[in-house]
């Protein structure tokens, strides 16, 4: 793929979504935190139900270091893996405490040094609480990467790379926006909306999809009769 065509991509995502932002909310960069941490292998759609009833209670690494494991999985129990979370942001918020005098880091290093944050969850905090021109790699910026040859790579430290060497710097701050949603909701896994993707003509992968799927019809029962196996 062509300079010319990486930066026209850039520019119709841009021009349908000016000011692209993070689908997880959060007030602070320790609730972004906190956020990202327990979205890992999760949706943002839960991560935000269960942090709508925490946030009240605690957003703070002092708040959190009082509540404990145990104080804290009761907020979180319906997400993916709470147990292990729970452990490592209590973790994190102690760290925060001793050796950041309570506030988030904003360098690389250090955010990956707390438990349970890597790369993707460091770039994200860069990114979206400070400003930084990262690009975080998840699944769906992997995928799209890939599929558009936008910025392919083998795994998404390269992808990382690539998507850094060649994206324009005037996008670099909501690219990964951009991606990650086009991902999400156009670029999807199993059968890609290409026949409503802004970017279609520009886009090299292969196997486009022609035709999108009808929808599937659903069965009405006439009022008042009850399916089989209906409880009465």
């Amino acid at each position: 793929m062509n300079p010319q065509k990486r930066r026209a991509i850039f520019e119709r995502l841009r021009a349908a979504n000016p000011e692209p932002r993070s689908e997880l909310e959060f007030r602070t960069p320790f609730e972004l935190l906190v956020a990202v941490v327990l979205s890992a292998q999760a949706t943002d759609k839960g991560v935000n139900k269960a942090t709508a009833r925490l946030f009240p209670v605690a957003n703070t690494p002092a708040a959190f270091a009082k509540l404990g494991v145990d104080g804290l999985v009761p907020y979180i129990s319906s997400i993916g893996l709470y147990n292990t979370k729970a452990k490592n942001l209590i973790a994190l918020s102690r760290i925060l405490l001793d050796e950041h005098g309570g506030d988030v880091p904003r360098d690389r290093a250090s955010l990956e040094k707390l438990p349970g944050v890597g790369r993707k969850t460091a770039n994200v905090v860069m990114n979206v609480a400070f400003g930084e021109p990262t690009i975080a790699v998840d699944t769906h910026i992997f995928r799209v990467a890939n599929r558009t040859r936008l910025a392919p790579g083998k795994d998404p430290a390269a992808v990382e790379r690539q998507l850094l060497k060649f994206t324009p710097k005037e996008f670099r701050h909501n690219a990964h926006h951009w991606l990650i949603l086009h991902g999400r909701y156009v670029c999807i896994a199993r059968v890609p909306k290409c026949p409503q993707c802004v970017i279609a003509d520009l886009c090299e992968y292969k196997a486009k999809t022609r035709a999108l799927p009808a929808p599937a019809k659903r069965s009405v029962l006439p009022r008042g009769k009850a399916s089989a196996g209906a409880k009465a």
